[in-house]
């Protein structure tokens, strides 16, 4: 049997530390949850490279929304990550009509100099997964889509990513509202990478860090 990924959403190095005690085995770093996650800054991407020996996907967003915004403000920000230590990446962008912009997608992996990255869950957010998916396979990088399969989250998308758990292409990282029942029916359907935030926190309250014994609790329920 494949051994799960469990990757962990951090703020800080002191989220990926706690990450990293309770075993996660990747972290995702953002900034901002009140926007779902923008890009960090390249002082705490140095600081989370300093403190833990774990590969860290680094977001790479700058509005709420899906759309793109100001690309050659994207690529300016890729390469300043790039330079703070960052070598994997997490982005994903939406036109105004909720399909993929595959001119932005296109134009901000070029700056990520053949660095490995996450389509995030923007595809949840689009008209047509279907075309979300053929649209970006075989993008130079990508090795990851995260997913809950709906807007809002697992609880009503868990059919949807069962149905795309054998579809093959980019591995499958499966969370957003992630929770206990959710992990068997996954599991069963063949899903390896899981993607966990709010779960790992005391109350699912954004305001407290990482909890260490939450992470090893997920990450018992995934061997388990």
């Amino acid at each position: 049997m494949i051994m799960p990924l469990l990757e962990v959403i951090a703020l800080d190095a002191a989220d990926a530390r706690n990450a990293w005690d309770g075993g996660a085995d990747r972290v995702e770093l953002v900034s901002d949850m009140a926007a779902a996650g923008l890009s960090p800054a390249p002082s705490t991407v140095a600081a989370v490279r300093a403190a833990v020996d774990l590969p860290v996907r680094v977001m790479l967003r700058s509005r709420a929304d899906f759309a793109a915004g100001d690309l050659d403000a994207l690529r300016r920000t890729a390469k300043e990550l790039r330079s703070a230590g960052g070598d994997q990446f997490v982005l994903g962008f939406l036109d105004r009509n909720g399909d993929v912009d595959l001119p932005a997608v296109r134009t901000v992996v070029d700056a990520l100099d053949g660095a490995p990255w996450t389509f995030h869950r923007a595809i949840d957010h689009a008209g047509d997964r279907a075309a979300v998916w053929a649209a970006i396979a075989g993008l130079p990088g990508l090795d990851t889509v995260l997913t809950a399969g709906a807007p809002a989250g697992l609880s009503e998308g868990l059919a949807t990513v069962l149905g795309e758990a054998s579809a093959g292409g980019p591995q499958l990282l499966v969370g957003g509202g992630l929770r206990d029942e959710h992990i068997a029916p996954l599991r069963a359907a063949g899903v390896t990478a899981f993607h966990s935030g709010a779960a790992v926190r005391r109350d699912r309250d954004w305001d407290n860090p990482v909890d260490p014994g939450l992470v090893h609790r997920l990450r018992a329920s995934l061997t388990g």
